[in-house]
């Protein structure tokens, strides 16, 4: 594929996909979004970091090769574009990226930039790593017991966008439909005459995908449990539907790897409670995978206060947006709030912070590079490359415990010293 306005290295290699198995040459191409707002000082800090892991876990054995795309303010300052189809392209051609923050344009599409990248690529899995650092300051007594993994569905929920604003013909149609159809349904609506009406599609096929890849990065990383977040209680044809589906998905591809809770109840009621507990006992200390469910509000008490009995955690995409940054906020906040948007089947990955572009502090060097060089770290272990991902995350506890850090830290923290955006990348690599 040509490219007019990307310049492709000539020395590095493309990552492929086979049959759903990366192939990650020494050399690859990694396309990257600078980022608008404070997005230019925290890449400049975070691939200095990235580069300086690969080259210290490798010896020059390894190297990433950067290949600039265009998207946000910079590509429409140049080309009039907010998201060139070149972008895009590239994304799709080779295959994992990592990309800054980027701005929503004033009147357009909320989903224009981020969203249009996750739609094209169908990046269906969210994944979120929230984990805590010793020393920043936390609103809970006992934030180091935060080590989670959230996997959110990213392409189905009220996130579709399929709604019908009021007073609109749409809005009409549909619940006149609605009203002879389903009049049951129809009288359940308290204000019908001026009600929005709003859709949320939950698939068997979406739901089996994000459990399956949450079951199987458990599996790889040698974790403890998967628990499946739903508020199945008073939705049980969409988020009960998610429980349910899950529990079969998992019981049919992983067998004897897991234990659920769906066997924990067709014991007890086969048999009683206690062969149950022994069973799943049993199970556990034979090592296998346990596969829990929690109703999703209790989820939101219960991580603060049993936090240790959480590991990784499936939800739907609305369900894994509130509460990721619920758990964030336990452990400093978006400074240190990467993610990963991943469709396990393609091999297409995006890496990313998940804050915004703080157009106030661009080009003053002060900005957190937390979140996007944890970006780096993640894309780093989704290549295979686990010894550079753990320089990573081990420089940034190092910096951390030794309270050299940013603005956003500095000010929360006793006796830290202040350090600008590039300074804590340099502090991280020496922490390294």
């Amino acid at each position: 594929m040509s490219y007019t306005i990307i310049d492709v290295p000539e020395n590095g290699e493309k990552i492929t996909n086979t049959n759903g198995v990366l192939n990650v040459p020494d050399n690859p191409i990694v396309p990257f979004i600078e980022g608008d707002g404070t997005g230019p000082d925290i890449w400049r800090a975070a691939v200095r970091v990235v580069d300086a892991a690969v080259e210290k876990a490798y010896g020059g054995k390894r190297k990433l090769y950067w290949m600039e795309v265009y998207a946000g303010q910079k590509a429409y300052d140049k080309w009039g574009e907010w998201m060139p189809d070149e972008t895009v392209q590239a994304f799709n051609e080779f295959l994992v990226g990592i990309k800054g923050p980027l701005t929503t344009p004033a009147g357009a599409d909320t989903q224009a930039l981020n969203e249009a990248l996750a739609g094209q690529l169908d990046l269906y899995a969210c994944v979120r790593p929230v984990k805590y650092f010793s020393g920043i300051p936390s609103p809970v007594h006992h934030p180091d017991y935060v080590d989670m993994v959230i996997f959110r569905e990213n392409t189905e929920d009220i996130y579709t966008g399929i709604e019908f604003e009021n007073g609109t013909s749409e809005n009409k149609t549909f619940k006149a439909l609605l009203q002879e159809q389903f009049p049951k349904e129809f009288a359940k609506m308290r204000f019908p005459d001026t009600s929005g009406i709003g859709l949320k599609p939950v698939s068997r096929e979406g739901t089996s995908r994000i459990v399956r890849a949450a079951v199987n990065y458990a599996l790889r990383y040698n974790r403890k449990s998967v628990t499946l977040v739903h508020k199945g209680n008073i939705m049980k044809f969409t988020e009960g539907a998610f429980r349910n589906w899950g529990y079969e998905l998992v019981e049919r591809e992983f067998g004897d790897k897991v234990y659920t809770w769906a066997q924990w109840n067709r014991t007890k009621d086969a048999q009683d409670e206690a062969a149950a507990n022994a069973e799943q006992s049993a199970a556990l200390k034979a090592g296998k995978l346990l596969i829990k469910d929690v109703i999703a509000d209790i989820v939101f008490q219960q991580t603060i206060t049993r936090a240790r009995e959480f590991d990784i955690l499936a939800t739907m995409n609305m369900n894994g947006d509130y509460l990721s940054d619920a758990l964030f906020a336990q452990v400093g906040g978006l400074g240190f709030a990467p993610e990963g948007r991943i469709n396990y089947e393609s091999g297409a990955a995006i890496f990313e912070a998940t804050h915004g572009t703080d157009p106030k502090n661009a080009e003053r060097n002060v900005a957190n590079p937390g979140a996007v060089v944890l970006s780096g770290a993640m894309m780093l272990r989704y290549m295979g490359w686990d010894e550079a991902a753990d320089l990573i995350v081990s420089g940034m506890e190092q910096a951390i415990s030794a309270k050299r850090v940013t603005a956003d830290l500095y000010n929360v923290m006793d006796g830290a010293d202040r350090l600008s955006t590039s300074e804590f990348g340099d502090e991280i690599i020496k922490q390294m």
